[in-house]
């Protein structure tokens, strides 16, 4: 409960660091007349709304299961996460046209005070993402992925700010604008990517449900396991249910077996329907699949 009571701090010390300094980057940029560092001002700017956002979706996630939400409300820290990232997604594209533009119409910059501002966003977002490192949830994820990626494009700015006085190529900061916003956009699309997924009630990437018979069919005792179903509600809880055939009468120490085997292998929470080899399993999924299969050949569902 501490790790997650702490997620939740850290995501709100996140928000309030992000919006007092996209406020000052709004200024700075103005005043500099950087696109790079305005372009990360309204990325700095969506994310503060976000993680304002996910802090309370993740206070929410927290809540136990009711008979509303029989399942919790894990969900809820994904909708975070997806909310974020449609805001990062629309905040690159924004970026990507407003630094294209000012490569057909360049201005003057202010070089001392770009470098002055990136100095002071390393400091703030190497702080924030410090504070948000911890945690497995999508969301916080999402939220210290921000962070990790505004340190980045700061040390960007930076470098790209001492180039340009001393070089006057002033077109570098439409450039270092326009990797800034395709490194960003990547990286969205590959956290909505894993966020459909789960949606998508996909098994997850790191469980196999030919493995997970597999290990099962070693257990004695268990001579088939079919209708297997495996999700995940947010990336980190995963969930399985599935018929297993026993030879035998029904013994609840095999059971406590197969789900701990399960949780050996992630999945906390199994549902377990037991069946007979003698019994005839109606469903449709097991009316195809021949009941007597032998461990050594197991059919794929």
């Amino acid at each position: 409960m501490k790790k997650e009571k702490s997620t939740e701090k850290n995501i709100l010390i996140a928000f309030v660091l992000n919006l007092v300094f996209s406020l000052i980057e709004i200024a700075g940029g103005l005043f500099t007349n950087s696109v790079a560092i305005l372009s990360d001002a309204i990325h700095d700017f969506g994310d503060a709304f976000s993680i304002g956002f996910s802090y309370f979706l993740e206070r929410k996630s927290k809540k136990k299961p009711d008979e509303t939400y029989t399942y919790g409300y894990l969900r809820y820290s994904v909708l975070g996460a997806f909310i974020t990232t449609i805001i990062l997604t629309i905040g690159s594209i924004v970026v990507l046209t407003g630094a294209i533009f000012r490569i057909i119409h360049p201005v003057s910059l202010h070089y001392e005070g770009m470098i002055l501002l990136a100095v002071l966003g390393i400091v703030i977002n190497f702080l924030a993402a410090y504070k948000t490192r911890e945690g497995d949830s999508l969301n916080q994820k999402a939220v210290n992925l921000h962070m990790l990626e505004d340190v980045l494009n700061w040390v960007v700015v930076f470098i790209g700010a001492i180039v340009m006085k001393f070089t006057d190529i002033t077109y570098i900061d439409s450039i270092m604008s326009i990797g800034i916003a395709l490194f960003l956009l990547k990286q969205a699309l590959e956290n909505l990517k894993n966020i459909l997924n789960l949606f998508l009630a996909k098994v997850p990437s790191n469980l196999h449900v030919d493995e997970i018979k597999k290990e099962l069919l070693k257990i004695p005792k268990v001579e088939n396991v079919h209708h297997i179903h495996v999700w995940s509600m947010d990336g980190v809880h995963h969930y399985a249910t599935m018929h297993v055939v026993v030879s035998g009468k029904y013994d609840f120490e095999l059971k406590n077996t197969i789900k701990d085997k399960l949780k050996e292998m992630g999945i906390m929470h199994s549902t377990l329907e037991m069946e007979n080899r003698e019994e005839e399993c109606t469903e449709s999924e097991c009316v195809v699949a021949p009941v007597n299969i032998s461990h050594q050949h197991h059919h794929h569902e």
